[in-house]
């Protein structure tokens, strides 16, 4: 298993003077998943969580939202040339008679806005994908105070970011403010896999009554994450992109921008926002 972090040497210069010093760096390192056997995708991550990132991986893909339809995930023994476990390629075995997508054809299910395709066709796609839509009843309701709150208990859940300066973070709370779960990661699509594919092999999905706080932006790509698992209201401290925020409107998910203290701003979904009577 390779190291979540790595030491570098370093020339240092501060104000003038110039020393050397080794330096705690994130690692990231290439990860292959596997579909019975098959190349499927590959991703830069990094190391940790591998077997929750594909299952979440999976899942934002349409292959799979049940826990009991993975029969296993491993490494693949011999991955280098030597022979070696690199632990950088992972298979995921599905359970029997858990339709097998053709990974030799392009894939059904769009996860990035730069694929190339129309943004409708990219709604459509994860529109009739999910099996998890968002559709929390009753609905979750969270004040605009208890969303302020949310980015530094991330921030304070953030170890190897302490040590490194490098990670994105993604948490799941409960609609009370409770801190779920939280993965770090050189990527935030893979630090939402992770909580995803944790969820997945817990049991707990759809995750119908919690919120996703995302470090950065928020892209249309973890706005689908966000839908395949049924999450109802995606919180990122930077801003959304216009497809993030067409498939928010069109799947029912309340999307918050730019969350920062008492500041935020309300994309789609406003009717799961408290506000005090008389404030619009």
């Amino acid at each position: 298993m390779g190291r979540v972090t790595e030491r570098r040497r370093t020339l240092r210069i501060r104000d003038g003077a110039v020393s050397s010093r080794a330096d705690t760096l994130v690692a990231e390192e290439p990860l292959e998943i596997r579909l019975n056997g098959k190349p499927l995708a590959i991703t830069m991550r990094t190391p940790g969580d591998d077997f929750a990132l594909a299952a979440g991986f999976l899942v934002s893909e349409g292959v799979i939202a049940e826990g009991e339809e993975v029969r296993s995930i491993v490494y693949c023994a011999g991955a280098s040339a030597d022979g070696g476990n690199t632990y950088n390629v992972v298979d995921v075995q599905l359970a029997p008679g858990v339709p097998v997508p053709d990974i030799t054809l392009e894939r059904n299910v769009y996860t990035t806005s730069s694929c190339g395709l129309c943004g409708k066709a990219s709604l459509d796609a994860v529109r009739t994908t999910t099996r998890h839509p968002v559709g929390d009843t009753p609905p979750v309701r969270v004040t605009p105070d208890l969303l302020a709150a949310l980015p530094d208990r991330l921030r304070a859940a953030q170890k190897v970011f302490d040590r490194t300066g490098g990670l994105h973070a993604a948490a799941l709370f409960s609609e009370e403010g409770e801190l779920l779960d939280v993965r770090e990661d050189v990527g935030r699509h893979n630090a939402v896999d992770k909580l995803v594919g944790r969820a997945l092999t817990d049991g707990r999905l759809p995750l119908s009554r919690a919120v996703l706080l995302v470090s950065g932006r928020a892209s249309f790509e973890l706005a689908q994450k966000a839908v395949m698992a049924g999450i109802p209201v995606l919180a990122a401290v930077s801003a959304p992109s216009s497809l993030a925020v067409d498939l928010a409107s069109e799947s029912g998910l309340t999307l918050v921008g730019f969350l920062r203290g008492p500041s935020m701003n309300v994309y789609a979904g406003e009717h799961r926002i408290a506000l005090e009577a008389g404030v619009h």
